[in-house]
């Protein structure tokens, strides 16, 4: 079963429409805060800190702002984090968290904003404020919904490894996750084996009482050899999401979605590559229809690797020794560019993998 798009709630629950526009709520710090504030348009700042949870609960809210200001010139959402910049917090008389102020277009003399804390009121806030007229935009999210109709096709596919979050609407821990769990579901996206989904527990309380769920959020990861499903005890910070999927799903991830050195590589190959490298021309020959055989007996995304390997050994018997370290070369200069992450994947699974001819 391929990821279908009907699965994915766009624009459903503000729970979970945050972190694809993360960026659009720009940084500021010492360096850059004359630069962007207090210029030729308004700013709407807020001062946080990392560690507080009352911060975490506005950052969903916060960064919907943020997309749905995107692109009104007039207007600049940023943040501040003032356990990083405790100058710049001190100057601006920020004694709690998170402290939210505008500036006014041309000013760096702010007034605090008082009122309630959802994208809401905050857009009507900065529409009032700027002259502007923007809508809320509905972001995106690569979170899996799920419903009593879809929660077995989607958890119980043995093809498939899943991660649920069972939460409630109303609980300040699963708000407080919900940032952390939508990016952890965006670095995983390209990967048609891992399934990050959430299923409302207060609402389908049934399904949630059969997996023995008592309080929130908690979550179960489902991989494909045990679908009775794992308790999840691990950290809930997006790096402990990430090395836990990584481990349990054969995945070579960051935090942002990118492949890692490891991503590729073929233990099983390693070493016929490493006689291939140190042979003669004529014993590569030999060692190239080895490393044929055992690339054919792989299995899943393996064999996908299998088949760059025995193309990269062709490659270096027709074109050199040299070929392995220019390819390389040319690689990481396609990389540098603008490109879609579906080629960065194929580029860095190539450079990997030419690596180990390389090395």
């Amino acid at each position: 079963m391929e990821k279908s798009p009907i699965l994915f709630a766009i624009g459903t629950l503000a729970l979970l429409l945050v972190s694809a526009f993360a960026d659009d709520v720009v940084v500021l710090t010492e360096e850059n805060f004359e630069n962007e504030v207090g210029q030729d348009r308004g700013a709407l700042v807020e001062f946080y800190a990392p560690w507080c949870g009352h911060c975490k609960k506005l950052a969903p809210e916060y960064e919907k702002l943020g997309a749905s200001f995107k692109k009104a010139n007039s207007v600049l959402i940023g943040k501040v984090d003032c356990d990083d910049q405790k100058n710049l917090c001190s100057k601006f008389d920020v004694s709690g968290y998170p402290t939210i102020k505008w500036f006014p277009k041309g000013s760096l003399e702010p007034k605090k904003y008082e009122g309630a804390r959802t994208a809401e009121a905050l857009t009507e806030y900065v529409n009032m404020e700027g002259g502007t007229n923007v809508k809320i935009t509905a972001v995106p999210s690569d979170v899996v919904i799920l419903s009593p109709e879809n929660f077995d096709e989607v958890v119980l596919d043995k093809s498939k490894d899943v991660l649920v979050e069972f939460y409630a609407p109303w609980c300040g821990h699963c708000k407080a996750l919900a940032p952390i769990y939508e990016k952890v579901a965006t670095a995983f996206k390209l990967d048609e084996d891992v399934v990050i989904a959430s299923l409302d527990a207060d609402k389908y309380r049934d399904l949630a009482e059969k997996y023995g769920i008592s309080g929130f959020p908690t979550l179960k990861f489902f991989p494909k050899n045990n679908k009775d499903g794992e308790e999840y005890e691990g950290g809930r910070d997006l790096d402990d999401f990430v090395s836990f999927i990584n481990e349990k799903c054969g995945t070579s991830r960051d935090s942002k979605g990118q492949l890692t050195s490891k991503a590729g590589i073929v233990a099983s190959l390693e070493e016929l590559v490493k006689e291939f490298v140190s042979a003669t021309n004529d014993e590569k020959k030999t060692i190239l229809n080895r490393l044929e055989e055992e690339a054919g007996k792989l299995e899943g995304s393996a064999a996908r690797y299998g088949k760059i390997y025995t193309k990269v050994a062709k490659k270096c018997m027709e074109k050199g020794a040299d070929y392995a370290k220019n390819e390389i070369q040319r690689l990481e200069r396609m990389l540098s560019k603008a490109i879609s992450p579906v080629k960065a994947d194929e580029f860095s699974l190539k450079k990997n993998i030419l690596s180990t001819f390389a090395a």
